[in-house]
């Protein structure tokens, strides 16, 4: 090799001010020649090069979204509530995984046995898939993520709040395409929907108190105790189904929804306490 690209257009590569054709040049000569990268390395900046090497090393440290998370970014959502979306354990391919096995042995059961006045075990079983995602959503005893949501730039509620829309869109949407799979119950096969927002908002409710384990839990014993009561005591459809249940339900998800605006500061509280 009889030809090196001269020292000073060493210096203004290694500045960053080799100007093309030179800078093309200069790029396909160093990949050959040993004795023009020793010279590129003595005049260069040292400060500059560690620099350079410790954004390198983060870029290739940095953990890749995944393709929930890029989609959550590129229609607008913020880095860091995608990342706490994506990291929601409810919202992971094992948990959706489960809910959809659930409600399709739901919905193959309902549809073999014999027609009734209404879906009663799909209606039993759809409110409390909700409620589970919540709760296993929000509290260092569930979410292995916990500790990076305690740190992150948002507050208790609103962190909540956001895993908690992201939990009941997926399983509000799983619930409703497993109620299309009821066709023969018509209407009646939607009685899942005010109970299941009720259950939610009321476990929310308790969280700040009760905590985001136990208060969902509580709940959802009540739900089934409820039901049972209901049954032993009916000859028809079940009372949480009937009009004057769905009224009720409604009712209960309007009030736990005002308790929870109203208690809302104390889930920053619950947050920092738990951090």
């Amino acid at each position: 090799m009889t030809w090196h690209v001269p020292e000073e257009d060493l210096r203004s590569y290694a500045r960053g001010e080799l100007a093309a054709p030179a800078l093309w040049s200069a790029d396909t000569h160093l990949t050959a020649c040993d004795r023009c990268r020793s010279v590129l390395a003595e005049v260069s900046d040292p400060v500059a090069l560690d620099a350079g090497w410790e954004r390198l090393d983060a870029e290739l440290d940095a953990p890749r979204p995944g393709w929930f998370e890029a989609l959550l970014v590129r229609v607008g959502v913020a880095d860091h509530t995608a990342r706490l979306l994506a990291a929601t354990p409810a919202m992971r391919g094992s948990w959706l995984g489960a809910v959809v096995g659930v409600l399709v042995l739901t919905v193959v059961v309902t549809n073999v046995s014999p027609v009734t006045r209404s879906p009663t075990m799909f209606l039993a079983l759809a409110p409390l898939l909700p409620l589970a995602g919540v709760a296993v959503s929000y509290g260092p005893a569930l979410d292995p993520t916990y500790e990076m949501a305690v740190v992150s730039p948002v507050h208790g509620f609103r962190l909540l709040m956001i895993r908690t829309v992201a939990v009941l869109a997926a399983g509000l949407g799983l619930n409703g395409l497993a109620t299309l799979a009821l066709p023969a119950y018509g209407l009646q096969a939607l009685a899942w929907l005010l109970p299941a927002l009720a259950l939610t908002t009321t476990g929310l409710a308790l969280v700040p108190r009760l905590g985001p384990v136990l208060a969902p839990s509580l709940v959802g014993g009540a739900w089934i105790v409820l039901l049972l009561v209901a049954h032993a005591s009916a000859d028809g459809p079940l009372a949480p189904f009937t009009t004057a249940g769905q009224g009720a339900a409604a009712a209960v998800a309007a009030l736990a929804a005002g308790l929870l605006f109203l208690l809302r500061d104390r889930f920053d509280l619950f947050h920092g306490s738990a951090a």
